[in-house]
């Protein structure tokens, strides 16, 4: 297990400028000692979300951040390689979620890993996953329920050890791994919220990145899910003007949070996520971050959504019509990011178990290729479920560690080889 180096910290104050501007255009020197903010611009259009959803250009503008303000960046050295978003996403062959694990919300504490049916994980697990191909492990983890009351809103010290003895896991097998904030209750994105969830955001991302400072350039951080307005009509369909506004917001602290803790998070590949990560056109046209050379864009993409996401919805696979979804995804893509500089990596993808895995086999065969084709790698959402009523996502059977749909698996590897 990697051990934390503990380093005398100096604090510096720096005084930078809020630039506007695209936030991937190659390397730059965030080093050390300068924190660039600004805003970037993206524009896409909708893909496969309703069209009563799109909001005027207009609305979908951002106010300008203040010409100036002051972060403090911990001194720390660095002694990671300086790897661009693009060069690191390029190396990127297929992704893994240990989905409803380390984010379950069931139970207290440490049990709470298990709470909702999963066993707990283990070195062996992650090894299986390695060793059939995957490069990249998304370990999604929730907070919530494990830091304490403001204004330390400290984490759990045994829940932050639980997470990095499995970040721990994947890190020793030399893959790329990405942890983020992922079931949280406290980031409505609305402007009376917005004050409060900023605050916890800075105060959790502080203590997260501390923690795995050292950390080499494979560890990447994410810094919310799906950050989405939970239980109203704006949840899924794209999100409403202030809640896109409100999700930059968060971007922009996480951002500047990690960056001011200095040393390897200085330079370490970061991933902002848009309103709940939607592929929604105008959606990703909102999408703004401060002006940072280490930027990645995560996008969620269960596409198309009859076929892939709705449980009732058809279990075929039609490849004259629903190939059309896929390719207007990943022209979105490359047209709103890709030909602007900025990597992107789709955080979850997948396809239910419907009894299907022929089908599933054709949709994954093709959309691995559409994604490989414009340079996007993908991580199959996995939350363990393979029986019953719900979405049945599973890839591997985490305890007897085995693959149950092996023509799919195969599929997935050939597709990305």
């Amino acid at each position: 297990m990697r051990k934390r180096k503990f380093i005398t910290c100096a604090m510096a104050l720096l005084i930078i400028s809020c630039l506007s501007g695209c936030g991937n255009k190659g390397t730059s020197d965030v080093g050390t000692e300068t924190v660039p903010t600004g805003s970037v611009e993206s524009s896409v259009e909708n893909t496969a979300e309703p069209a009563n959803t799109q909001e005027s250009s207009q609305e979908a503008e951002v106010t300008p951040a203040p010409e100036k303000e002051e972060i403090k960046v911990q001194q720390h050295e660095i002694t990671m390689a300086d790897v661009s978003p693009a060069d690191m996403v390029a190396d990127m062959r297929i992704g893994w979620n240990l989905g409803n694990t380390l984010d379950a919300t069931g139970g207290s504490g440490l049990s709470s890993e298990t709470s909702w049916g999963n066993p707990k994980t283990t070195k062996e697990m992650i090894d299986a996953i390695v060793d059939a191909g995957f490069n990249v492990i998304r370990i999604p983890i929730t907070w919530d329920g494990h830091f304490g009351k403001a204004p330390e809103y400290k984490i759990d010290e045994a829940w932050l050890n639980r997470v990095q003895e499995v970040v721990d896991y994947a890190v020793e097998r030399d893959v790329y791994v990405i942890i983020n904030c992922h079931h949280e209750d406290w980031h409505f994105p609305s402007e009376k919220n917005k004050e409060q969830a900023s605050e916890i955001l800075k105060a959790l991302w502080t203590q997260i990145a501390e923690r795995f400072r050292d950390y080499d350039e494979k560890l990447i951080f994410e810094g919310l899910n799906e950050p989405r307005k939970k239980g109203t009509h704006m949840e899924w369909n794209g999100g409403d003007y202030e809640g896109k506004q409100v999700v930059n917001h968060f971007a922009k602290v996480f951002v500047e949070t990690v960056r001011a803790t200095g040393g390897n998070n200085t330079i370490r590949n970061l991933m902002v996520t848009g309103y709940a990560a939607s592929n929604n056109k105008d959606t990703l046209k909102a999408l703004r971050w401060p002006k940072d050379s280490h930027i990645i864009v995560s996008v969620h993409a269960y596409t198309p959504y009859e076929f892939s996401l709705n449980i009732t919805g058809t279990p075929e696979w039609d490849i004259e019509k629903d190939t059309r979804d896929i390719d207007y995804l990943m022209q979105t893509i490359d047209e709103v990011f890709l030909q602007k500089g900025t990597p992107v990596i789709i955080g979850e993808f997948g396809a239910l178990n419907k009894e299907n895995e022929a089908e599933r086999v054709e949709w994954v065969t093709y959309y691995l290729t559409k994604a490989k084709e414009i340079g996007v790698p993908c991580v199959w959402w996995d939350n363990g479920s393979f029986q019953g009523s719900g979405e049945n996502f599973g890839l591997i059977n985490r305890r007897e560690l085995t693959y149950p749909y092996p023509d799919l698996l195969k599929a997935i590897m050939d597709a990305t080889e």
